[in-house]
């Protein structure tokens, strides 16, 4: 065939499309090839090809000199040899090199037992360093979300891929020559003080520990330990279809009801769901979004639009340090996990005559930012913040494992209430499209006053990076924007800033498949096909819910009527709404 390669590797005889990589054909054949710096995201138009750690040398027949299978395209009749005795000792003398610049403290890393170098280590066999001498020392990085601990970073160059090429953030690029040579900050400044956004990307791609999130697990434990503190707990859409694979099982696997019985058995004294502050969010943002339309079609061309949603810390952390000229155009609704916090310290506390200062929530979020956002200070009550602790998904996983909790094994339970009704359209905010179209299920039936006769949105579903459609609000048409992966935003917004593009209202989500693909999820490793599984599973699930429009969750109608009000009154604004802040000033180092 027309641009298709024949080639033989391992004696075994392949054919691939031209163009296509030594380590590619390789994994097509189910030949393993080791590396360390290869990183791709499929399907996404993310791939980190550098060539630059050399763990995945190969012999090709004709050669003098070993090549780089990540880095050399195939070639018609190549032969190629990937286990001889010479790529096999070079491969070792590669990592010798790495671990002699390598701090041994794998017995308390983040990454023991999933590091990426430690197994390679292993499966080659190596059991003393060679080249010992002498360790580069940098001085430990901790943000409020990340932390960078640059003694063990192996140069592989991945964050650095995605933090330029997926996210377009540039907060990280290689500095220094030689033995000095690290993946750092401008000027080596700290990651809170850089462009950062503390979206976390970085910390889902970096293959050793590096690069890994603020552990909370042990403030948590500790809170749960007091008796004088009532410990609650809130968990995300995304978290559900995904924490299973901490536990052998397939991606997308639906564990809600073992997750809920996971956490009691934990010892929180309640198990509340993110889904019912999903809904709130609906009622709150889906009346912002209907006010600026409606507004706007009755003329008043002062209203600012495109409306965009807020519920994601690190598309607010972007938009706030790229776009201050457009902070007046989100949504000013908090996220659900905020707005939860919130009604959980002063409805639900009041209720049960907790005092602010001796209930502690917890969240349970796919998301690194979280932990940024938890940490606002515009989310605080007299420097009481309205949520104290947020934990990733694996951080959940880990906890779940210390405590010997069998987690296959668990009967399923359900979510206390009145904070742990949720509706389908709750769940879909895991996924990218998911908000908008919550958000535009109540819209439509707020502003048309006709019931919805069909539900599912699907034109505002996908994977592309960028997305666009027309929803008809019966006659009216409702054009919408839709970006995951802040560099796809980027893109989006540069035209809404130009006037090249004009939208009623647009959802971004920072990581790559939203909620579902966030950097506190369980390890992909540039396999994006995990992160389609569990996006299918979030609508699987929305599906099967009894109730799929959020202004139809009875226990969120309650709400207003006992304690909020309406949507976007006095109260709720003050509870449930926020306000952003200029952050162009951060230095980018340039």
């Amino acid at each position: 065939m027309e641009n298709m390669i024949n080639l033989t590797i391992d004696d075994k005889k392949i054919q691939v499309p031209k163009g296509t990589t030594i380590l590619k054909a390789a994994r097509s054949a189910g030949i393993e090839i080791p590396t360390l710096c290869h990183y791709e995201l499929k399907g996404q138009g993310i791939e980190n090809r550098p060539g630059s750690c050399r763990v995945c040398m190969v012999e090709i027949e004709g050669k003098k000199n070993l090549a780089a299978a990540c880095a050399t395209d195939v070639s018609e009749g190549m032969v190629v040899k990937t286990n001889t005795l010479r790529v096999i000792m070079a491969r070792r003398t590669v990592v010798d090199l790495m671990l002699s610049d390598h701090p041994a403290s794998c017995l308390i890393c983040a990454q023991s037992g999933k590091c990426e170098l430690q197994k390679l280590a292993l499966d080659l066999g190596l059991r003393e360093i060679t080249y010992a001498g002498e360790q580069s020392i940098y001085k430990k990085d901790v943000s409020p979300a990340i932390i960078r601990d640059v003694n063990k970073c192996i140069m592989c160059r991945r964050c650095e891929t995605v933090c330029n090429k997926l996210q377009t953030v540039g907060a990280l690029s290689g500095i220094n020559r030689g033995f000095m040579a690290v993946v750092a900050t401008a000027f080596e400044q700290n990651l809170a003080d850089s462009s950062c956004v503390m979206c976390g990307q970085c910390v889902q791609a970096c293959p050793v520990g590096a690069l890994s999130e603020v552990d909370n697990t042990r403030q948590v434990m500790s809170a749960i330990n007091n008796p004088k503190k009532t410990v609650i707990v809130q968990t995300a859409p995304a978290v559900r279809v995904a924490i299973g694979e901490e536990f052998g099982l397939e991606p997308g696997s639906r564990v809600t009801g073992k997750m809920v019985s996971a956490l009691r058995k934990i010892g929180f004294d309640y198990v509340f769901d993110t889904d019912f502050a999903a809904d709130l969010t609906i009622m709150e943002e889906g009346t912002e979004m209907l006010s600026r339309i409606s507004r706007y079609m009755n003329g008043d061309k002062d209203v600012k639009l495109p409306i965009m949603t807020s519920c994601c810390p690190g598309w607010v952390n972007f938009f706030e340090t790229y776009y201050p000229d457009m902070l007046d155009i989100p949504s000013s609704a908090k996220s659900p996990a905020q707005m939860f916090g919130a009604i959980a310290k002063s409805y639900w506390a009041q209720k049960l005559g907790i005092s602010r200062e001796d209930l502690v929530v917890v969240s349970i979020m796919p998301c690194v930012a979280k932990k940024y956002e938890c940490q606002r200070e515009e989310f605080k009550v007299d420097g009481v913040p309205d949520v104290d602790y947020s934990l990733t998904t694996r951080e959940l996983a880990d906890m779940i494992k210390l405590l010997n909790i069998k987690f296959n094994e668990l009967e399923d339970e359900d979510f206390d209430q009145p904070l742990g009704e949720s509706t389908g359209a709750a769940v879909i905010f895991g996924a990218t499209g998911g908000v908008i179209e919550a958000a535009t299920r109540t819209a439509y039936e707020l502003f048309t006053k006709k019931e919805l006769g069909k539900v599912d949105f699907t034109e505002l579903r996908g994977l592309d990076g960028v997305r666009e459609a027309t929803v008809d609000f019966d006659g009216t048409p409702i054009h919408i924007g839709i970006a995951h992966g802040l560099g796809n935003a980027r893109k989006l917004l540069d035209k809404v800033r130009k006037g090249e593009e004009m939208f009623h209202a647009i959802e971004i989500m920072a990581c790559p498949g939203g909620c579902v693909g966030g950097a506190g999820q369980p390890y992909h490793h540039g396999d994006f096909t995990k992160v389609e599984k569990r996006l299918k599973a979030v609508y699987e699930e929305d599906a099967s819910k009894p109730l799929r429009k959020s202004h139809e969750n009875p226990y969120v109608q309650q709400l207003y009527k006992e304690f909020l009000g309406e949507p976007c009154g006095e109260k709720s604004h003050e509870l449930l709404h926020t306000r952003y802040f200029d952050k162009s000033e951060k230095s980018f180092g340039c």
